[in-house]
């Protein structure tokens, strides 16, 4: 028996229907076999002061099944006891239920040529970023039967973006279910909050190679940045799926339902296109002018986005869509993501540093700019951002609340994301976390060179990194 770390068991627990939400009886403890079939976890009930056990076995696809619950231990000593027969070596992995579909090995090609973005996983400094979206996809409730063929050719990205949502969803407690097609995800918690989720990505309209391409231009004008081609391609993007009304599918309707957007319509453009969402959700941007002497953000409305088509600025700005509840967002969708969540809990490859630099989110009222940083993801300074010990899923995502939505979000249903809201006229932003990226790229070099400087990177003028 191995005693299971922390962050390595909080990956399995995404397994579970509500992923870290345990109610009453939090963890105290787990422990594997050294077969890695096999994951044994003590809960504590604090009430009636007694030890329980929750037994994990791996199924012959090596996806993750309760087979085994006890209750009533007096101490965490006779819980481990226990499980202890459970997690010996050489059992055979559990049987298929009856009626499932037999998952395929994420990293069996069977014959496909992968892409290149996938072919990255299995280079040694990203092997964490491999390792974790394959626990990822084995904790899906029910993935596509074509999930894996996608995410190791075409539709990589796609399959990253719904796997980083079911992350970041367990991780704040949520049960999560496929029961249907479409959309992709229903989400609840014990408040009897819930919401149906439709995953999507804003992609280019030439395609790109992901790996070596250079990056595109940035838009210096404010104007372009929040009304140009970012926000049009969200808006093409976004309208595509509002046009295919799943609020009329028979088990959306009456209820909340919210689009998961990522973007990936530019080589870089997460460090920069997140504006570009605002502009599109809110009808509205920011610039910079002089006013009663010193320099302040103004809002800068705008009833079109840029371009020949004219194509309406503000879905949020009135009525038209009360269908859409709110647009869930990350701009660190990402392999980068995958390899810092697995590498800031479980420690780097041996050889290699990870580097991650952007700005901070200024929340002093009337702030003009990020804060700037650079920091080792391995670090103290950089994992005691969060409480977690380590970076966190749910550290970029954001909710951007339909202020007209017919079925309105609670902010309780995702409680460790930040949100956006309009409160009399003013839209707000509300988080649990201090910490809030704005943008960030994520630097991987030799451990036996000198530790990135934040005053070098800056003068390199945002060099091509892995960019997240």
């Amino acid at each position: 028996m191995r005693k299971v770390p922390q962050w390595e068991f909080d990956f399995y627990a995404l397994s579970l229907p509500r992923g870290h939400d345990f109610g009453a009886e939090p963890p105290v403890a787990a422990w594997d076999g050294s077969d890695g079939r096999s994951c044994g976890i003590v809960t504590h009930d604090a009430t009636a002061d007694a030890f329980n056990t929750i037994l994990m076995r791996r199924r012959v696809d090596s996806v993750w099944t309760v087979t085994r619950q006890e209750s009533g231990f007096a101490n965490i000593d006779a819980a481990r006891d226990a499980l202890e027969p459970f997690l010996v070596e050489g059992q055979p992995p559990e049987p298929m239920p009856a009626g499932a579909i037999r998952r395929p090995p994420l990293f069996d090609l069977a014959g496909r040529q992968p892409s290149e973005v996938f072919r990255l996983l299995a280079t040694t400094a990203r092997r964490p970023a491999g390792w974790a979206l394959n626990q990822l996809y084995l904790a899906m409730p029910k993935p596509d039967r074509n999930w894996a063929s996608d995410c190791q050719t075409t539709n990589f990205h796609t399959r990253l973006w719904e796997a980083h949502l079911l992350a970041s969803f367990r991780e704040q407690g949520l049960l999560v279910e496929q029961p249907f097609e479409s959309p992709d995800f229903h989400i609840a918690n014990r408040l009897g909050n819930e919401a149906w989720v439709e995953a999507v990505t804003a992609n280019p309209q030439v395609p790109y190679n992901h790996v070596n391409a250079p990056f595109a231009d940035v838009p210096t004008e404010r104007e372009e940045i929040f009304f140009g081609t970012a926000a049009l391609r969200f808006a093409k993007t976004i309208g595509n799926k509002l046009e295919r009304r799943y609020d009329q599918l028979p088990h959306v309707i009456g209820k909340p339902f919210m689009l998961a957007v990522a973007d990936f319509h530019a080589s870089g453009s997460m460090m920069w296109s997140r504006e570009g969402l605002i502009g599109y959700l809110q009808g509205s941007g920011a610039t910079v002018a002089e006013v009663d002497g010193r320099q302040q953000a103004v809002p800068m409305p705008a009833e079109y986005l840029l371009g020949p088509t004219q194509f309406p600025a503000g879905l949020f700005a009135n009525d038209r869509h009360t269908e859409l509840s709110a647009v869930i967002f990350s701009n660190a969708c990402s392999i980068s993501k995958l390899n810092r969540v697995a590498i800031s809990s479980g420690g780097a490859p041996e050889g290699y540093r990870y580097t991650r630099l952007g700005h901070f989110f200024d929340r002093t009222p009337g702030a003009l700019r990020g804060i700037p940083f650079c920091l080792d993801i391995t670090g103290d300074e950089y994992r005691g951002h969060w409480p977690h010990g380590y970076e966190p899923w749910t550290a970029e995502i954001e909710v951007f609340h339909n202020p007209f939505a017919r079925h309105p979000v609670s902010f309780d249903l995702l409680p460790e994301a930040q949100h956006w809201f309009e409160e009399n006229g003013e839209w707000l932003c509300r988080s649990v976390y201090e910490t809030s990226i704005l943008w960030s790229q994520t630097l991987i070099t030799n451990a036996n060179r000198p530790a990135p400087a934040l005053q070098d990177l800056i003068a390199e003028d945002r060099v091509h990194f892995e960019v997240d």
